[in-house]
């Protein structure tokens, strides 16, 4: 233990922090990334124990990559580098130096050694193997040889967690947990996933070795547990009936975005408080309606005529009831 702490203290000296200094960054880290301060001290020694490099492999599916631009795009010194310091990422081929035969040999050579954390990116295609291939095998055959060894897996974006736009297609794809069985699943909806929901539940996982409490779709309820649409800048509006109907007008550039296709009122989704690029906006502030992306339903639940889900995204839902 000793030895551990004598190597943190050098890491934070290389990276030009003290332990006070650490500290405090750490509180704000703890505060963005959903703990409370009354967290921090067992949130620190999760870290400081992270010395010794908790092993992630990051596999990818039908995807865009956006999860991963998403994921290391916090700015500095932000919960990002903290993390990403303190973890071993042993294979994800979009951030990694290898590349071909050396790179599947480091997957290899983790899955074996076990104990790893498995973040799953994109969705797995069931109607045929062949839609996508990772070092010769389906990403299939590769997910549940993985998923075997590891303590857990984390379904990043939509995509992962309920096939997200991909489902909208032909090749059959569906989420992590559709795959995977006897190892618990964490799903991280959004298109793409906030950092701060990634982040927040990786460190929660090492404080307490335990998966948060989530809800009946696999979401961590610190982040999934709330409906955007009870806490948008824009509930006025929508209870005095004042929708927007026309993107142009300067009277209703505030108005609520209802007719315009938000998804707010059945997308479970801190946004409003916690907020995206390092808490400087969303997408309703942003002036665009909410597409659901963190729910089942996006971006569509089937393919051809079997269309029961968020689309199209500007175009108002026959379900959404409007006040009074």
């Amino acid at each position: 233990e000793v030895e551990a702490s004598m190597e943190f203290d050098a890491l934070l000296e290389s990276r030009g922090l003290n332990r006070r200094e650490f500290l405090k960054l750490l509180t704000a880290a703890a505060v963005a990334m959903g703990f409370s301060v009354s967290d921090v001290p067992a949130l620190a020694q999760a870290i400081e124990e992270g010395v010794k490099k908790t092993p992630v492999v990051w596999m990818k599916g039908q995807l865009c990559t956006g999860c991963t631009c998403s994921s290391i795009s916090t700015l500095d010194p932000g919960p990002a580098e903290v993390v990403l310091d303190l973890l071993s990422f042993r294979y994800n081929p979009t951030i990694m130096a290898a590349a071909g035969h050396q790179a599947q040999q480091a997957m290899e050579d983790t899955v074996k050694e076990g104990g790893y954390l498995l973040v799953m990116e994109g969705a797995i295609p069931t109607a045929d193997d062949r839609f996508v291939v990772s070092g010769g095998k389906p990403v299939r055959e590769k997910l549940l040889e993985a998923a075997a060894n590891a303590v857990a897996v984390v379904a990043v974006g939509a995509c992962a967690s309920f096939g997200g736009i991909p489902a909208a297609g032909p090749t059959g794809a569906v989420g992590v947990d559709k795959i995977v069985n006897g190892k618990p699943v964490i799903n991280l909806p959004g298109c793409p996933v906030n950092p701060r929901w990634l982040y927040g539940t990786v460190m929660y996982y090492l404080m307490y070795q335990e998966v948060p409490e989530l809800d009946a779709y696999n979401r961590p309820k610190i982040f999934y547990g709330k409906l955007l649409h009870d806490n948008c800048p824009r509930r006025g509006r929508f209870e005095r009936g004042e929708f927007l109907t026309d993107w142009n007008s300067d009277e209703q550039k505030d108005w609520c975005l209802l007719l315009m296709g938000c998804k707010g009122p059945k997308t479970y989704t801190d946004c409003p408080q916690g907020l995206w690029n390092d808490g400087v906006n969303f997408c309703i502030n942003a002036g665009s309606p909410c597409s659901g992306c963190t729910q089942p339903e996006f971006y569509a639940a089937g393919f051809g005529d079997n269309r029961a889900g968020f689309s199209p995204l500007y175009a108002k839902q026959n379900s959404f009831a409007l006040p009074g």
